[in-house]
């Protein structure tokens, strides 16, 4: 995945890899509980509000994407609900084209 290759100073893509993994993971956790709500933009992207802390620098499609792959059933239903009530799915063009918010979902900005 994209995100497992933005490394930090002096840090292997085995290390990234794991901070990647445990990030997601904690969104997973997140979702499951509701401590974090995915909300959907008006184009199909999707933001994940109450992440922050715990982000590591993982952007939200590359964690949508992983959690796609290998994410908890309750987090995938909480997409799922988050899509249902945007009357809209999530749009896998529109997140490989960089769009993407930096507010929770208040403003979406494609790739910088």
């Amino acid at each position: 995945m994209p995100c497992d290759t933005r490394l930090k100073p002096r840090q292997t893509i085995s290390q990234r890899k794991a901070e990647v993994v445990k990030a997601v993971d904690k969104l997973s956790q997140g979702l499951a509980t509701g401590k974090v709500k995915a909300k959907i933009g008006p184009q199909g992207a999707i933001a994940f509000i109450g992440f922050d802390e715990d982000r590591d620098g993982v952007t939200d499609a590359c964690a949508y994407r992983r959690l796609m792959v290998s994410g908890s059933a309750l987090a995938k239903a909480a997409i799922a609900k988050a899509e249902l009530l945007a009357g809209r799915k999530v749009d896998k063009s529109v997140l490989a084209a960089g769009v993407h918010s930096h507010d929770g979902g208040d403003h979406w900005h494609h790739g910088h």
